[in-house]
C-alpha cells in the first residue's frame, strides 16, 4: 500500500491538477465512485486506479471490474488519495484515463444543439453538459479558448454525462456555425440587449443556440451570425443570470415548444 506522499506516482498525479500537465502526460484524474461507475458504463479506457482499503472492501463488484480493465491498480492510505484529489473529501478512490482526442469534425446535430464561446468557470461547463443531456440535445461545441473540458471540476460538474453528450472543441466557431446554418439549422443568439424574450422565439425548428463569456458575453463576430437574437428578462437591479442557468432555460423552453416527453421517449 502506498503511504508516502514523495512516492513518484503520487507526484505524478498530482501534476494532473494542472491544464499543462494533463496535456503532456494525454491523461485527467475521475474522482470518485459515481464519475467512476460512469466511465465503466461506457467502457471508457482506465490507466491507474489509487483506492484506500476501505473504498475496496465497500466496492466489491465495482472493483472487481476495474481489477479486470485498469491498466494499473494501487491501494493507497487516505491521506496520500487526499494528496492526489483535488477536492476536500474525497471518497475513497481516483482513478486516471486517457485524454479525448481533441475532436473537430461537427457532432451529429440535426435538431437541437449548445455553442459555447470562451466558458471560463469549470462548474459553469459541467453543468452545462449535464443539462444538455438531461435536456436531450444532441451536443455542444465549445471554443478552443474555453476551460478545459477534462478540468477536473467540470467532470464532476457533469454528473457523468460527460461520458455520454457529443462535444467538440473548435479555434473558429464562426466557421462551425455557418456550417450548421448551411445545413438548415436555426442560431439563436442570447444577448441582454435583445427585443424578443427567449419564449417568444420559435424554437421549433433545428436549433443552435449561442452562450457566451461569463462576463463579456458572445463576442460580435459570433453575435453577428445569429439568425434570431433573445434575452432572458431580468428583475431591475439584476445585473446578468449564470450562464448554466440561461443554457438550461433556453434548451428546455426549445424541448417544451417542441412538446417534450422523456417518458414517452424512454418507452
Amino acid at each position: 500500500m502506498l503511504t508516502s506522499l514523495q512516492n513518484p506516482l503520487v507526484k505524478q498525479l498530482r501534476k494532473l491538477h494542472r491544464a499543462r500537465d494533463r496535456r503532456e502526460q494525454q491523461l485527467f484524474l475521475l474522482e470518485g465512485t459515481h464519475l467512476l461507475e460512469e466511465a465503466c458504463a461506457v467502457n471508457y479506457p482506465l490507466a491507474t486506479l489509487c483506492c484506500t482499503p476501505e473504498w475496496q472492501a465497500n466496492h466489491e463488484q465495482l472493483w472487481r471490474h476495474v481489477s479486470q480493465t485498469a491498466q494499473r491498480i494501487e491501494l493507497v492510505s487516505p491521506e496520500v488519495l487526499k494528496a492526489i484529489a483535488t477536492t476536500v473529501e474525497p471518497d475513497g478512490v481516483i482513478v486516471t484515463a486517457p485524454r479525448k482526442p481533441e475532436q473537430h469534425q461537427l457532432p451529429e446535430i440535426a435538431s437541437l444543439g449548445l455553442v459555447l464561446e470562451t466558458i471560463q468557470d469549470p462548474g459553469n461547463l459541467g453543468t452545462m453538459i449535464r443539462a444538455t443531456a438531461a435536456a436531450g440535445a444532441e451536443g455542444l461545441w465549445l471554443s478552443a479558448d474555453s476551460v478545459d473540458l477534462d478540468h477536473p471540476k467540470v467532470l464532476r460538474a457533469s454528473a457523468g454525462q460527460w461520458f455520454r453528450l457529443p462535444m467538440a472543441v473548435s479555434t473558429d466557431l464562426q466557421t462551425v456555425i455557418a456550417d450548421y446554418q448551411a445545413q438548415g439549422m436555426q442560431v439563436v443568439a442570447t444577448l441582454p440587449d435583445a427585443a424578443l424574450t427567449y419564449w417568444e422565439a420559435d424554437l421549433r425548428q433545428p436549433t443552435l443556440i449561442l452562450l457566451g463569456n461569463e462576463g463579456a458575453g458572445l463576442s460580435k463576430g459570433v453575435a453577428a451570425l445569429a439568425d434570431q437574437r433573445v434575452k432572458i428578462p431580468l428583475y431591475p437591479g439584476v445585473e446578468s443570470l449564470n450562464v448554466a442557468i440561461a443554457a438550461a432555460l433556453m434548451l428546455y423552453e426549445a424541448q417544451r415548444q417542441r412538446g417534450f416527453n422523456p417518458e414517452a421517449l424512454s418507452s
